[in-house]
């Protein structure tokens, strides 16, 4: 015996989120499974899940503030599974526009229309 304890799975960050990856109740219940995270990696911001709870069907949304544990293959909520039952579907949000200054130039017009809404 090498006098480590193991503790059990470590916890991991949300950028490691897959699909497919089980999505618990706080009981242990499952619920659904990770269908995508919502956030932006960019500024480390995590929004939430979206779960797929059957073959057919809209999507969940689960907040970031309903998120619990996060282990590889697997996330918990905080949510009970009575609670998990009841999240609305996941609305996909709308394309953002950019707004031009008016009297932009026609170039810099020209040169925004070719950016990407992320710029």
């Amino acid at each position: 015996m090498n006098g480590s304890v193991d503790n059990g799975p470590t916890p991991v960050s949300w950028f490691l989120i897959e699909r497919g990856w089980k999505v618990l109740a706080a009981d242990g219940s499952e619920i659904g499974t990770v269908d995508e995270t919502v956030g932006d990696s960019s500024h480390d911001i995590f929004d939430g899940l979206t779960v797929k709870t059957g073959l057919v069907g809209k999507s969940k949304y689960v907040p970031a503030e309903q998120v619990g544990e996060i282990f590889e293959g697997r996330v918990t909520l905080s949510l009970s599974a009575d609670q998990a039952q009841h999240l609305s579907e996941y609305e996909q949000p709308g394309i953002s526009e950019r707004v031009l200054p008016e009297g932009g130039s026609w170039w810099t017009r020209l040169l925004d229309s070719f950016r990407s809404p992320r710029d």
